[in-house]
């Protein structure tokens, strides 16, 4: 392949900028944030998870503390039943007068044991709101944090953006002093050598692999004719050849 060797030379201004690209590009993909907001979004889940259960817990207590008062109510009104028949005098008989005292008896036994577990069941629920606060302030922190980072995450985006769009129009310009056949070589071995496609031929060292020339192959090189197209026999790239490539 033939191009002149100003157009061979611009191969290294299209090389510079596309390797300005790729570290932009790196750049974007590598920020720190990104890794904060993924830890910070999965911590926000668990909090999530932790809210679920809390608000759960509490459902479950006021159902507990719910059926424990209905169950002191019952056991209440009963007893105030018997002891109105008492306090009546409607019970003449000495065994049923005693059965009723007996009754009447274990009745409040058990009502207080009832109220017992009422107040153990309001325990635990001032204990699990307690918890459900914590993990809404938690909550609110962490959507704080989240914004916070979602906000220097899109500022990183917008100045690496903007640094790639003046980028992309320089090489445009480029691109345009690049002969055709060339450019398509060029953007080939881009793909297939991690990014660097053209590098300089810089004191008999080629700047792509950074491996020395031989004397066969700087003389092979010495000799061919300016507007030839040269590829380093180790890395395959195109190796432009510059005032200080040592020839």
């Amino acid at each position: 392949m033939k191009a002149a060797p100003e157009a061979q030379l611009r191969l290294l201004d299209l090389q510079e900028l596309d390797t300005a690209l790729d570290r932009l590009d790196h750049r974007r993909r590598a920020l720190p944030e990104l890794a904060e907001i993924a830890h910070a979004e999965n911590r926000l889940r668990e909090l999530g998870d932790a809210l679920v259960a809390a608000q759960t817990e509490i459902s479950d207590i006021d159902r507990e503390q719910k059926k424990a008062e209905q169950d002191v109510d019952q056991v209440r009104a009963r007893a105030e039943r018997d002891q109105k028949r008492l306090d009546s005098g409607q019970v003449s008989s000495a065994r049923d007068l005693e059965n009723l005292q007996s009754e009447i008896t274990s009745l409040q036994r058990r009502q207080s044991d009832l109220e017992e577990i009422v107040l153990e069941v309001m325990e635990r629920r001032e204990e699990a709101e307690t918890r459900l606060r914590a993990v809404e302030a938690d909550r609110e922190t962490g959507d704080k944090a989240l914004a916070e980072l979602t906000a220097r995450r899109d500022a990183a985006y917008r100045e690496i953006d903007g640094e790639a769009e003046l980028t992309k129009q320089a090489r445009a310009g480029v691109v345009t002093d690049i002969p055709g056949d060339l450019l398509k070589l060029y953007d080939k071995l881009r793909d297939q050598q991690r990014g660097v496609a053209a590098a300089a031929l810089l004191r008999g060292q080629c700047q792509g692999c950074h491996l020395q020339l031989n004397t066969v192959e700087l003389n092979e090189i010495r000799a061919a004719a300016p507007d030839d197209v040269i590829r380093c026999e180790e890395c395959r790239r195109i190796l432009v050849r510059t005032k200080e490539s040592g020839l």
